[in-house]
């Protein structure tokens, strides 16, 4: 029989091909898919990112936390959309246009997944055009921007007005994040929030009004 609680602990310590095969050997027994994401993966990634927050964890280590967390996912992914199960919200995450940093926003991407968030990873250099396509193509309720330089910051107001002017900006809420996005940078474009680190953005994530 399955060690669920070892899905939970391979996550923790980023052992990926532990993660997987006990996640296949509960999938092979009959065991509820969402049950392993709510029991044993969600709490995992959560710790790992409360972990990171205190400093008794660092980016390799969430990395490995992510990686590990995605392969159990990925078998989950297929069982979840046959049975109809909505996750937490539907989420596109990119770096605004001119900034090419990838890490940060990388792992609050992964971050999003573990916390039962369906994630779309549109990359670096993102236009506000395709968050625009993006978004009334697709069934997205929250829009994630990254910046780590002061000077792209501005392309993330760029990304709101370009929302307000498509006539979506009531459809999605919009979360920022990067070294220098303060509260105040926030509320000044207006934006709904904002988080310095990945686990508080799924915090922030979880609290929006989705409805």
């Amino acid at each position: 029989m399955a060690e669920l609680k070892k899905i939970h602990e391979a996550i923790l310590i980023g052992d990926l091909q532990t993660s997987v095969n006990v996640t296949k050997e509960a999938l092979e027994e009959g065991t509820d898919p969402q049950s392993i994401i709510r029991e044993y993966m969600i709490p995992a990634m959560d710790e790992i990112g409360s972990k990171f927050e205190q400093n008794e964890a660092f980016v390799p280590e969430l990395l490995m936390a992510a990686r590990a967390m995605k392969g159990s996912l990925e078998l989950l992914k297929p069982l979840l959309a046959e049975t109809g199960a909505k996750p937490e919200g539907k989420v596109i995450i990119g770096t605004v246009k001119g900034d090419l940093h990838d890490i940060g926003k990388n792992i609050v991407a992964s971050m999003l997944e573990g916390g039962g968030f369906e994630v779309k990873n549109l990359g670096v250099d993102v236009p506000p055009e395709k968050i625009v396509e993006e978004v009334r193509k697709n069934d997205y309720n929250i829009v994630a921007l990254s910046a780590l330089l002061t000077t792209t910051m501005p392309a993330m107001k760029d990304v709101i007005e370009a929302l307000k002017d498509a006539g979506l900006r009531d459809k999605v809420k919009v979360i920022i994040g990067g070294p220098a996005v303060t509260q105040e940078f926030c509320e000044e474009i207006g934006a709904d929030g904002t988080s310095d680190n990945a686990n508080g953005a799924v915090g922030l994530a979880r609290e929006l009004d989705l409805t």
